[in-house]
């Protein structure tokens, strides 16, 4: 799909297809006159018979010469962000199931509250891109034809305005990117997306993108480096486990990176604390936070954003055996600490305190973990917000205002040396679980045992990763945050 700005809208000589938002009630709105005009009145005569109300989701397609797709925005007082995303979504649905190839989107220069021109053009990227995704299903029947629609332009209503569109537009772009090589990895089966599998995903990227450098490391170098918390649980699986490291140099040379420490449980059957099988098919989304990594490698790599990047991804299976790690157990960290595992169910911090550890390695100026990491948090949360929680205010402030202005959400949650305590050991120096209470913040309390002398914050996208149900599948979250707060790093 290729983006573009223009001024206006289309010229008379344009034969892209011009997108008006009609207001509920059939009020066209004000960046519609020239495409009426275009239309010699036929817009507004259509809409005074009464024929389009204006609704959220509805269109309604004039066919001639030139085509003009009208979209409902729904009530102009409760126009929002909100309805602006629904709208640019319901444009590219409307588009693909037709012949257009080209369309210039009337509407974004519509005022909208709190956001930009830059926002307006980012967001309508990452829409189309979002709109147009298919889900990398494995069906054998034949998939259908993609849709006709090439090129989209977002109008602006004057010239100064263009340079802030052309770059949310090719930032929106490589985030769309980022985005659906998330979701593709998340909804591939654990069958196929093994950490094998993540580890020459990694390759692929490195020989895409000039800047990024990758190293892999195995079983016996992650021996070596005494990783045996992860170590403890890849033990019951027979796919090998890939210790993954990406570095991303867009910045200056010298400058410290951002390291993004992502969970890659490419399957979790929970180990000898066996999950209840109802939904354990959804646990090869475990793999969430490593994804969202590759993802916002793709999207930084893609615009070629001047930031420093190290992306780890610590990438096994958690699964039963003769082998496997059994609950009582006590191993121990990169960091020399020793856990009780009394639970093999809470192995993603198991694997995480060690990727932590190793990413001192970068001397990083921030370190942000992003995991699929407990139950409880989308319990506390459900889907619409991931849980954040870390030891620096500041990093936390930034990483929430981010998720507010690209509308991929966190809400900080506790963390405090209660909760540590509550992960005391008789045998260990601690335990990997805390008991029934505060399961999320007894985890994130467990990961700031390895986090002394880094400036650190821990996402929770148990709850925001995926969706179940009728719409079963990988949302992509948390690029868009991750990647907006890194763009203000540079």
């Amino acid at each position: 799909m290729e983006f573009y700005a223009v001024a206006g809208g289309p010229s008379s000589k344009s034969a892209a297809c011009a997108v008006v938002g009609v207001y509920e009630g059939g009020e066209m709105a004000a960046s519609g006159q020239a495409a009426d005009a275009r239309q010699k009145g036929r817009i507004a005569a259509l809409l005074k018979a009464g024929d389009f109300a204006g609704r959220a989701g509805e269109s309604w397609l004039l066919e001639g010469a030139p085509r003009t797709l009208l979209v409902g925005l729904g009530s102009r007082k409760s126009w929002s962000r909100k309805g602006y995303r629904r709208a640019i979504t319901n444009t590219v649905q409307a588009l693909a199931k037709t012949q257009v190839t080209e369309a210039i989107v009337l509407f974004a220069q519509e005022p909208l509250p709190d956001t930009d021109t830059y926002y307006r053009a980012r967001f309508l990227a990452e829409g189309a891109l979002a709109a147009l995704y298919r889900v990398n299903d494995l069906k054998s029947a034949k998939k259908p034809a993609p849709a006709k629609l090439s090129r989209l332009g977002l109008a602006v209503a004057e010239k100064g305005d263009l340079k802030g569109a052309v770059r949310g537009l090719k930032e929106g772009a490589a985030i769309g990117a980022g985005v659906a090589l998330t979701r593709n990895l998340a909804n591939l089966p654990g069958n196929v997306c093994t950490p094998t599998h993540l580890a020459n995903t990694a390759k692929d990227l490195a020989r895409r993108h000039k800047g990024l450098r990758v190293k892999i490391l195995g079983e016996a170098e992650v021996r070596k480096l005494k990783m045996g918390s992860f170590l403890s649980v890849a033990r019951g699986s027979d796919e090998p486990l890939k210790f993954i490291v990406m570095e991303y140099h867009g910045g200056l040379s010298g400058v410290a990176p951002v390291a993004l420490v992502g969970k890659g449980i490419t399957f979790d059957s929970g180990g000898i604390s066996l999950k209840p099988g109802a939904a354990m098919d959804e646990m090869k989304f475990d793999m969430g936070g490593a994804a969202s990594v590759f993802g916002t490698l793709e999207a930084l790599a893609s615009m070629r954003a001047p930031v420093n990047v190290v992306g780890i991804v610590a990438a096994c299976e958690n699964m039963p055996s003769g082998r496997a790690t059994k609950p009582g157990d006590v191993v121990r960290s990169m960091q020399g600490l020793t856990i009780e595992v009394l639970n093999t169910d809470a192995e993603g911090r198991l694997i995480l305190c060690d990727a932590l550890t190793y990413s001192r390695r970068f001397k990083p100026k921030v370190v942000i973990d992003i995991a699929t990491l407990t139950g409880a948090c989308v319990v506390a949360l459900g889907a619409p917000y991931s849980g954040l929680m870390g030891n620096d205010e500041e990093l936390i402030r930034d990483l929430d205002t981010a998720g507010r202005r690209a509308d991929d959400r966190a809400w900080h949650l506790p963390l405090g040396d209660e909760y540590v305590e509550m992960l005391r050991s008789n045998f260990a120096d601690l335990a990997n679980i805390g008991g029934r209470d505060a399961g999320a913040l007894t985890a994130g309390a467990f990961l700031s045992k390895f986090t002394d002398g880094l400036k650190w914050a821990h996402l929770d996208i148990a709850g925001t990763a995926w969706l179940g149900g009728a719409q079963k599948g990988a949302t992509g979250r948390p690029v868009p945050l991750l990647v907006d707060y890194l763009l203000r790093q540079g």
